[in-house]
C-alpha cells in the first residue's frame, strides 16, 4: 500500500488510549490533525488540531496533501462516515483507514440486536422523512442523530406517522465512561439532557409503513388532479421495472407520483414538468417522502429542459407525448434504455401504435372500472382507457 500521507482514524468515545497501536502511531506522526472539537480534545491534538469547517468540507484536508495528516471520525469511517466523502478525490495509495466499532455496532451490542436484522440510518444532516419509506410493522432500526435535541424530534416524527407506540432506546456516548441507555415510548417522550454522540434503537409497532407493492393511494401525494391514478401507476411501475440505482426521466411528471414510487423502489429520478405550480407540488412530495437525495424536479419544456442532465436508464412519458417529443427523445437515449409511455387520447393512442410498429416492444390497452353509486344501488363507472407502450431501445 506504499506510504500514505492521510490516515483516516475511527475514534471511540472514551479517549485515544482505546485506539489500536496503529492508530496511536498515526496520531503521533501526524503534522496536522482534522476532527470535531470533541475528537481533537480526546486525541490531544493541541496546536496540530484543525476543526472541521461549517458547513462540512474535506477541502482543507486535501489542501494539506504531502504532509502527514490524520483525519478523526466517529467509529467506522465508511459507514455513514466522512471517509466516503474524501477518498473519491484520492488515489488508493494516498490513504489508509483505521476503523473503530461504529455507533451502529455499539447500539446493537448494547441492546442485544442482530445487526443484520436491523436497518441503519445516518440522519445527521438528512430529513427524518426519509424513514417513511422503510417503516415496517414490528421492525427495528438504528438511527444516528445530529445532537441531543434530535431524539425528541424523532419521537414526534413517529407520532406523526401513526407510530406513537414505537419504543425508543436512546443511547448516549456509547463506548466511554459516560455511556447511558434509556428507553421511552415515542408518544410519551420526556427525556432531557441527551448527550451526543447519540444513536436511537427503535422497536416499531404493528400496523405501520407503506406497502411494498406499487400503487400508493392517490391521496398520499400533493396534486392538482394531474396524477397517474393508483391502478394505472401500479401497472406503469411494473413496466418501468425499477432496479437499485436506476435513473428515471419522468417527462411531464404532473405530481411526480411515478417518480416517488420509482425512488421508493430503490431508484433515482428527475421529474421534468413545464407548469410551475406542478413543480411546487413535486417539490412538496419529494420533501414529504424524504427523497431529497434521490429525486429532483426540473422546471421547463421538453426537450430543452433535458440539457445538462445525466442520461437515464429508464424513461416514463405521461399522457401528453406528441410526435415532436418522441422525435427528439428517441435519438437521445442510449441503447438499453427502458421506455414506457402512456396515452389517454385517440391521437396519442394512434401515435403509440405507430411507434410500436416502428420500434417493437409491447402495446397494452388498460381498461378499468370502479364501483360507484347508481341511484339507490351501485354500478360500474368506467375510467378513461389508457394505452401503454413499453420497449427496451
Amino acid at each position: 500500500m506504499g506510504d500514505p500521507w492521510l490516515s483516516i482514524i475511527g475514534m471511540p468515545d472514551d479517549s485515544a488510549d482505546a485506539l489500536s497501536p496503529a492508530s496511536r502511531a498515526a496520531l503521533a506522526e501526524a503534522e496536522v490533525i482534522f476532527g470535531g472539537p470533541r475528537h481533537l480534545e480526546r486525541a490531544g491534538a493541541g496546536a496540530r488540531g484543525r476543526a472541521w469547517p461549517v458547513p462540512f468540507s474535506v477541502e482543507p484536508v486535501l489542501a494539506e496533501r504531502g504532509r502527514r495528516v490524520a483525519m478523526l471520525v466517529s467509529g467506522d469511517p465508511f459507514w455513514f462516515g466522512a471517509g466516503g466523502s474524501i477518498v473519491g478525490a484520492l488515489d488508493p495509495s494516498e490513504w489508509r483507514s483505521l476503523p473503530a466499532p461504529s455507533t451502529f455496532s455499539l447500539v446493537a451490542n448494547a441492546l442485544g440486536w442482530r445487526l443484520e436484522e436491523v436497518t441503519c440510518h445516518g440522519l445527521h444532516a438528512a430529513p427524518l422523512a426519509q424513514l417513511r419509506g422503510v417503516l415496517r410493522p414490528k421492525g427495528r432500526m438504528i438511527c444516528l442523530l445530529r445532537d441531543g435535541d434530535a431524539p425528541a424530534a424523532l419521537a414526534r416524527f413517529f407520532c406523526e406517522q401513526g407510530a406513537g407506540a414505537a419504543r425508543l432506546h436512546v443511547a448516549e456516548r456509547l463506548g466511554g465512561p459516560d455511556a447511558r441507555l434509556r428507553a421511552v415510548q415515542a408518544d410519551g417522550f420526556d427525556l432531557t439532557d441527551v448527550q451526543a454522540p447519540v444513536g436511537v434503537g427503535v422497536d416499531l409497532p404493528e400496523g405501520i409503513g407503506l406497502p411494498r407493492t406499487p400503487g400508493l393511494p392517490d391521496d398520499s401525494f400533493v396534486s392538482d388532479g394531474q396524477i397517474t391514478k393508483a391502478p394505472v401507476r401500479a401497472l406503469t411501475l411494473s413496466a418501468l421495472a425499477p432496479r437499485q440505482g436506476d435513473l428515471l426521466w419522468d417527462i411531464g411528471a404532473g405530481s411526480g407520483s411515478v417518480s416517488v414510487e420509482f425512488c421508493l423502489a430503490g431508484g433515482h429520478a428527475i421529474a421534468f414538468e413545464q407548469h410551475a405550480a406542478r413543480v411546487e407540488n413535486i417539490t412538496r412530495n419529494i420533501a414529504d417522502f424524504g427523497l431529497n437525495a434521490r429525486m429532483q424536479a426540473a422546471h421547463g419544456r421538453a426537450p430543452e429542459v433535458w440539457a445538462g442532465h445525466p442520461l437515464p436508464d429508464v424513461v416514463f412519458v405521461g399522457g401528453g407525448g406528441n410526435a415532436a417529443l418522441y422525435d427528439a427523445l428517441l435519438p437521445a437515449l442510449p441503447a438499453g434504455t427502458r421506455l414506457v409511455a402512456n396515452g389517454v387520447t385517440l391521437e396519442t393512442e394512434a401515435l403509440l401504435a405507430q411507434l410500436h410498429a416502428a420500434h417493437g416492444g409491447s402495446l397494452l390497452r388498460i381498461e378499468l372500472a370502479q364501483a360507484a353509486p347508481l341511484g339507490t344501488m351501485r354500478g360500474w363507472q368506467p375510467l378513461r382507457p389508457v394505452v401503454q407502450w413499453s420497449v427496451t431501445l
